[in-house]
């Protein structure tokens, strides 16, 4: 008798403990949500976070605010969205570039895997290639691109948003395995990144579609190639590295959702759910495909899963390219 009244004391007591948290997320979100993207606006996140927080704040009845906080490849933002209350009302939009930055950066203050909680893939895009038509006229494909490059050592430059990040290393692996001398210019985004490659300032971008599809639809922007197994559907007329002789060269460009750690698991649930709601809508649709991104949607256990493999990957490529701090 005395060991039932001990366990019906705990289970009394865990009930009571629970309900509060069950309420909170039940009523979740009774106030304002913060998205914060480590990224300056304008840049490729901002092409899936603003449609998304617009959508959630649409299906939840309260405002999702995307809040831009750029600098250092995303560490930046990151940093200061891991020092923020667990309390469900704060949210990292984070990508790739979190997977690579500890193989990079030798002194985060936040660890991507301890610190948060994976909620779930959102998009994911190959990378392309893309010249500054006006500065490079006659670089019309990968090899004219390479060729240049070798009678030019040390003359054609690549933006990137930041050292460490997807681009960066990307640029960097493709120098390496075609013995190229480029320079890396860092910027605090893809934004700023952008505006000097479109006024010039820029020779080449490597980037995922997200950023890039608007000035390549525009002409502002030449595709050289895709880094990709085929072929995108929104952009048939350019042609894969593969297909232009180059193989092994596929990269792709992702981006994600993450909680903070300790924020209850109801609501993290909840955020799922929505999220994967809201990516099933006509209108995020559009805005994928224009980005030549597919959707994500994967649940939290799989996200981390994906997480850590592409932390073990771009830790080799690292490592093999010798990429090093720009600032």
């Amino acid at each position: 008798m005395r060991n039932v009244c001990k366990w019906l004391g705990v289970a009394l007591f865990a009930a009571a403990f629970s309900a509060p948290m069950l309420a909170s997320a039940q009523a979740w979100p009774a106030k304002p949500v913060r998205l914060i993207n480590p990224f300056p606006a304008g840049g490729g996140t901002d092409t899936f976070a603003r449609p998304l927080s617009a959508q959630l704040s649409k299906q939840t009845g309260q405002q999702f605010i995307v809040e831009n906080i750029g600098g250092a490849g995303g560490t930046v933002g990151a940093a200061q969205a891991a020092r923020a209350a667990p309390d469900g009302y704060t949210f990292l939009i984070g990508a790739i570039h979190h997977t690579i930055a500890p193989s990079i950066y030798p002194k985060l203050t936040y660890d991507i895997e301890k610190d948060f909680v994976p909620v779930t893939l959102l998009a994911i895009m190959p990378f392309v290639i893309a010249a500054q038509p006006n500065k490079l006229p006659n670089v019309k494909n990968i090899k004219d691109l390479i060729e240049y490059a070798k009678a030019n050592p040390g003359k054609l430059n690549f933006g990137s948003p930041g050292s460490g990040t997807s681009q960066h290393l990307t640029g960097e692996l493709f120098k390496v395995t075609h013995g190229l001398n480029m320079v890396h210019v860092p910027y605090k985004g893809m934004g700023p990144a952008m505006q000097d490659f479109l006024g010039g300032q820029l020779d080449v971008l490597i980037d995922g579609m997200s950023a890039s599809a608007a000035q390549i639809r525009a002409g502002k922007a030449r595709p050289l190639g895709l880094m990709a197994a085929q072929r995108t559907p929104q952009y048939p007329d350019i042609p894969t590295l593969a297909e232009q002789g180059y193989a092994n060269s596929e990269v792709s460009q992702w981006y994600g959702l993450w909680a903070l750690k300790g924020t209850p698991p109801e609501i993290v649930e909840k955020m799922y759910r929505e999220t994967v709601k809201a990516m099933e809508e006509p209108a995020l649709k559009a805005n994928w495909a224009a980005a030549a991104a597919d959707a994500g949607g994967q649940p939290p256990a799989e996200f981390a899963k994906f997480i850590r493999a592409e932390m073990d990957r771009w830790a080799k490529v690292a490592k093999a390219s010798g990429a090093k701090l720009d600032n």
